[in-house]
Formats: structure tokens, C-alpha cells, sequence
């Protein structure tokens, strides 16, 4: 009641504006009301209902968790927000789903399969990009800010798109491109010396608490986070009762895993939960998982169609060993502190469901190996089911631990029976844990899944059961984990990503950005002495000068070395190559040229604050470096936008373009 009130009270600007972009995504389905069955136009008004009060209850509490100084306060707010947050994610998948015309459950029978775990995208507000970027480019690049209102048009309309991404390859591209563009603003406008006056403002994924950051790497890096999200939310959204389904799915999770790697790498001292080291880890581990998890799916299609082949089961009771494996992993990292303190209880008790139902689906699959080839290699056999698992024992499986295969059919009978039991076990654990949490208890596919399995095992154990069994005497061994394919943990092709820099009229990023300080020269007119005018060129995007004739018509000019020229004529030149600056001065008359330079003045000093100086919340762990972009080349930027400081000086880095040597001074 408290957060509720609050929210009905005054509330700032900002605070309007965010729910009024939250509140945009319930527009999508208002176009197709209209044109949807009853049934449909109920759900989407009651999500609408729904996804509107807890907006309400988020922004009071926002305001609550703001306005406070009291600790358990703000812990308390901070549940709650936790608790909106996933209520959020939720609701806006199934209205993007509805949105979409697609059923969200699946249909039931035996493409049932148990569900994955999504990761919801970080949330952000409106950014005003114009005033700092205005100001910077009219102070610092010497030019009119207002010039460039439609290139910042173009940066705010690709953020704005890139808040509600599609849940497809068009959203990951989307993503990607405007990490990029963060990329070439990183490399130009932001440096020690200077940077725009911007404060990024982004929600926790778990927990759902604001923070806010000057740092334009906590931009990045919650847009590589939302890159990692969208492909987990693709990956659970695959159909894994068909092969394709399975691989696209495996695929998914795989560059999930590699974002959230790249995240963990190269970032530090994150002001959110969600992107801490612990949370990253924990998060590559479980998409992984999720991989493994997939890779056994695909693996179980075709071996449903030879239920008797031994080789296929026994694979499979490994497969199904290796996913229990890494759930396990999984579920140690989620209830360990600090993650269990912010990380959902229902994905904790997932992946202990999941755990417990491949280790007894393992079991399942060596107990039908068992009972459906008796004619199978016994080395095999041995090899497969009865070496200990390495997880079970760190000293690894010893020759006394190593039981043999049973050699008469009855022992083998007695066998299966045991892998049955512990496998029945297993599962009634499964489904133990799953009414255990209140989340999962509402997840039906959970249930369905698992008691399938369960009566499965049930049914094999019952045509095994004989009057006479008196007594078990045979106890299952652990089963060892063992895959036959591996998931690979894939980075994100970033680098890949052919986009141009929406600033690209600056000039070079070699030479402008705020890393340099320059002085414009000019524009300086220049007429043909003695048969040249007195300069040597080198180098392209911009053209310097590299000499001056002493007493020529350059230097008579104010001309000196190391000048970069950036306007012929009126033209600008920034952009232009060697030849292409030497062609246009070969073609002047008497009338001579109009000349525009830039002198580089020395690298400014970061300036010394008499404040105390405070850690930053969210740092890289490389030095930047970065070269000339090209228009209309792909750039292979560092992924992060971090690299190895340019050991070469500026007039270094322009190789000498022009290839007649005798051509040292231009004509």
C-alpha cells in the first residue's frame, strides 16, 4: 500500500516521460483489437491492466528507494522492485507473444519439453544527446553545433529502437549497430581531456534497482548485456521438438554464453547486480547449461525412432549425465552468496529440478540399454554405465570402483531394475522440488515433462518386476558424464558489423576527436611560385604536410609542418586521399588556391580536480585505441573498444600515398 501511494504523488518530468515510453509497447496491439477473436482481445486488455499497475507500483517505488536514507528501507524497496521487475519481463514477453498472434503454451503429447530460463533485457530512459554533443562539437571540433542536428537525430532514434529490440536476428542487429556507433563516440568525443556531460540511467535485469553512470562504458557494456539477453530469449523461444529447433536453440545459448564471457572480461566495478562478476559467471555458466540441455534434445529425436539400440541409449545415459553435471554447477553458483541474495528463487530451484531430472534420466537410458540389447559388448557396456561419475568422486574412478558388466541375462534384469528405481527416485524428487516453489508450481510444462518421464520409468519397472524379487540385492551405479559434443562458448560478432560513423563529417577519428587539440588556419590563399607552391604532401584522410620550402610560398602563407589540410577551394578535404589533394592543386591557374588547415597544438592535460577522487563504478580493463574509419569499409573494432595504445605518432600513422619519389614537394 505504501509504494502504491506513493505513485499517486507528484513525481518529476523524467519520471513521466519513462512511464510514457514503458507504457508505448501497450500500442502495439491495439491495431489488431479489431481483427482478433474475443478470447484474444481479453488477454490483451487484461495484460494491458496488468502491465500498467505495475508500472505504477515501480515508479512509486523508484521514487520511494530515491527519497529515502533509511536501510532496511531501501532493502525493502528494493524486493519489492525485484519482485515488479520479473512480474514485468513476464508480462511483456506474453504481450509481445500475443502481440505476435502465437499461442504461448505449447501444445501438449510428447514435443512437451521442460522450459528454458530467458533472461529479461535491461531497461533504460530517454537520453538527450543534443545539448552536451552540441556544445561539445561547437567548442572543441570548431564548428556549428546546429549543423549536426540531423546526425543526432539519427543517434537518438537508434537508441530509442534499440530499448524494445525484436526478438530476432533484425534486434540483435539493431543491438549491434548501435554498439558501434558507441564505439566511433567513444573514440571521438570521449577522452580525460574532455567528454560531454551525459548521465546514463539503466535498471537492474534481476532486481530491477536503478543506477546511474557517467562512464560511457556502463552504456556499453548494458547494451552487450541486452545482446546476451535477447539471445537467450531467442534460444528459449525455439521449437526443440524438431532438429532445426535444436540447433538454432544450441546456437542461441552459445553466443548468450559468449556475451556474457566478453561482459565478465572486460568490465569492472559494475554499479548493477546483473552485470557483476559473480552474476556473469553464473549467467555463462547457465546458458551453457541450457546448451548442453539442447544438444541432448537433438541427440534424443532420432534415437526415439530406435528405442532398441544400445549405442544410441547408452550415449544418451551419458548425454543425459552431462546435463545433470552442469545443472548441478549451475545451481552451486545460484546459491551461493552474493547471487542468491538478488537472483530469482525460481530459477535456483529450476535448475535443481533440471538436475535431478537428467541425472534420473541417465539412469533411465542405461536401465533401457540394459534391458533391450543383451547381446552388447560387455567392455562397452562397462565403460559406459559402471565407471563413477567424476563429479562423485574427485580421485576419479579406481579399479575397485569399477564394477563389471553382468554376464547372465537375469543379473542384468536385477540391473536395470536398479537404474529404474534410482531413476523413479529421481524424478519424484524433481517433482518434490517443483511444488516446493510457488513460480514453478505454476508452470505446467514443468509438471507435464517430468511425470512423463516418471511414468515412463514406472512402466519399464513394472514389466520388470517379478514375484519373486524378494529383495534388491544390485545397487545402480552413477552414471559418468560424458558428451560427444561439447557447446562452445561463441563471442558475439560485433566486429562484424558494417556500419558507418553517424559523424562521420568530423573528419577522421585519427586526428579529430577530443583526444587532440587543433587551431584552424585559414582559409589562406596561395598562387604558384617558380613552378610549385612550396609543400610537400603525405599521407591520406587528411593530407599533411610534412615540409615546407623555406622562403616558398607556404611558408610566405603561415603554412608550416604537420599542418593537416581539410578544405580546398571551399571543398572540404578531411575525407580525401593523396592523390586526390595533388590533382586538384595540379589543376589550379594563375588565379592560385584557397587553402583551410588545422594546426595541432599539444595534448591537452586531464584536468586535476581539488575534489576527492572516487573509484569509477564501471571501468575497463584495456587501454582504448582505435584508428581511421573508413566510410565504406567494415571496421574490425575491438569488441569492447579497448586495445593496444597506438605506438606510433600521429604523422606516423599516414603512409606515404604518393609513389614517385622524385615528388617531394607538390606542384
Amino acid at each position: 500500500m505504501i509504494l502504491e501511494e506513493r505513485s499517486d504523488g507528484p513525481g518529476t518530468d523524467e519520471d513521466s516521460s519513462r512511464l510514457q515510453d514503458d507504457s508505448s509497447i501497450l500500442k502495439d496491439c491495439d491495431s489488431i483489437l479489431q481483427k482478433q477473436p474475443c478470447q484474444l482481445q481479453n488477454q490483451l486488455a487484461g495484460l494491458h491492466q496488468q502491465i500498467s499497475k505495475e508500472l505504477r507500483i515501480r515508479t512509486g517505488a523508484e521514487n520511494l528507494y530515491r527519497a529515502t536514507s533509511n536501510t532496511w528501507v531501501r532493502k525493502t524497496v528494493a524486493l519489492e522492485l525485484s519482485y515488479v521487475n520479473s512480474n514485468l519481463q513476464l508480462l511483456k514477453e506474453e504481450l509481445a507473444e500475443l502481440s505476435r498472434g502465437m499461442d504461448v503454451d505449447q501444445p501438449e503429447g510428447e514435443s512437451v519439453t521442460i522450459p528454458m530460463i530467458p533472461l529479461g533485457l535491461k531497461e533504460t530512459k530517454e537520453l538527450d544527446w543534443a545539448t552536451p554533443l552540441k556544445e561539445l562539437i561547437s567548442e572543441h571540433f570548431e564548428e556549428d553545433g546546429t549543423s549536426y542536428e540531423t546526425e543526432i537525430q539519427e543517434l537518438e532514434d537508434l537508441r530509442q529502437a534499440t530499448r524494445i529490440p525484436s526478438r530476432d536476428e533484425v534486434g540483435l542487429n539493431l543491438l549491434a549497430a548501435y554498439y558501434s556507433q558507441l564505439c566511433f563516440l567513444d573514440a571521438r568525443f570521449f577522452s580525460p581531456a574532455r567528454s560531454p556531460r551525459l548521465l546514463f540511467h539503466w535498471y537492474d535485469s534481476l532486481t530491477g534497482v536503478p543506477a546511474e553512470q557517467q562512464a560511457l562504458a556502463f552504456e556499453k557494456g548494458s547494451i552487450l548485456f541486452n545482446i546476451g539477453a535477447l539471445h537467450t530469449q531467442i534460444g528459449a523461444r525455439q521449437d526443440c521438438s524438431c532438429t532445426k529447433g535444436t540447433s538454432h536453440a544450441t546456437e542461441a545459448f552459445q553466443r548468450a554464453a559468449g556475451a556474457f564471457r566478453l561482459l565478465r572480461e572486460n568490465f569492472s566495478h559494475a554499479p548493477s547486480p546483473d552485470m557483476s562478476t559473480a552474476s556473469l559467471s553464473m549467467l555463462e555458466q547457465l546458458m551453457v547449461a541450457q546448451a548442453q540441455e539442447c544438444i541432448f534434445k537433438g541427440l534424443l529425436l532420432p534415437a526415439s525412432d530406435r528405442p532398441d539400440s544400445c549405442p544410441a541409449q547408452l550415449q544418451l545415459a551419458q548425454e543425459a549425465a552431462q546435463v545433470a553435471a552442469e545443472y548441478g554447477l549451475v545451481h552451486r553458483a545460484m546459491a551461493q552468496p552474493p547471487v542468491q541474495d538478488y537472483l530469482p528463487a525460481s530459477w535456483t530451484n529450476l535448475a535443481h529440478v533440471k538436475s535431478e531430472h537428467f541425472c534420473a534420466l541417465a539412469h533411465y537410458h542405461a536401465a533401457m540399454a540394459l534391458c533391450e540389447d543383451s547381446s552388447a559388448d560387455e567392455g562397452e557396456l562397462s565403460r559406459h554405465i559402471f565407471q563413477p561419475s567424476t563429479t562423485c568422486d574427485p580421485q576419479g574412478p579406481t579399479a575397485s570402483s569399477i564394477q563389471k558388466m553382468p554376464q547372465h541375462l537375469e543379473e542384468r534384469r536385477k540391473l536395470a531394475k536398479a537404474h529404474l528405481k534410482r531413476a523413479i527416485l529421481g524424478q519424484e524428487e524433481a517433482l518434490r522440488l517443483h511444488t516446493l516453489c510457488r513460480v514453478l508450481r505454476e508452470v505446467d510444462l514443468l509438471q507435464v515433462v517430468v511425470t512423463q518421464a516418471l511414468r515412463c520409468s514406472m512402466a519399464k519397472y513394472s514389466e520388470l518386476e517379478r514375484e519373486d524379487d524378494f529383495f534388491e540385492a544390485v545397487e545402480a551405479p552413477d552414471i559418468q558424464p560424458k558428451t560427444h559434443q561439447a557447446p562452445e562458448v561463441r563471442m558475439p560478432s560485433l566486429s562484424q558489423m558494417k556500419v558507418t560513423d553517424i559523424f562521420h563529417r568530423l573528419g577522421p577519428l585519427s586526428v579529430f576527436s577530443t583526444k587532440n587539440r587543433w587551431r584552424l588556419v585559414g582559409p589562406v590563399h596561395m598562387t604558384r611560385g617558380e613552378g610549385n607552391f612550396g609543400f610537400t604532401l603525405r599521407g591520406d584522410s587528411p593530407v599533411l604536410i610534412t615540409a615546407v620550402v623555406p622562403g616558398g610560398q607556404a611558408e610566405s602563407a603561415g603554412l608550416k609542418e604537420g599542418d593537416y589540410i581539410v578544405s580546398v577551394n571551399g571543398q572540404p578535404c578531411k575525407w580525401w586521399k593523396h592523390m586526390e589533394v595533388v590533382a586538384q592543386l595540379r589543376g589550379m591557374g594563375e588565379e592560385g588556391v584557397s587553402l583551410q588547415v588545422v594546426s595541432m597544438l599539444p595534448s591537452p592535460e586531464p584536468p586535476h580536480s581539488t575534489r576527492p577522487r572516487q573509484q569509477a563504478l564501471l571501468v575497463s580493463q584495456r587501454d582504448c585505441g582505435f584508428e581511421t574509419q573508413m566510410p565504406a569499409r567494415a571496421r574490425p573494432w575491438p569488441i569492447l573498444g579497448w586495445g593496444r595504445k597506438t605506438k606510433q605518432s600521429k604523422t606516423e600513422s599516414h603512409p606515404d600515398s604518393c609513389t614517385n619519389r622524385k615528388c617531394v614537394t607538390c606542384p
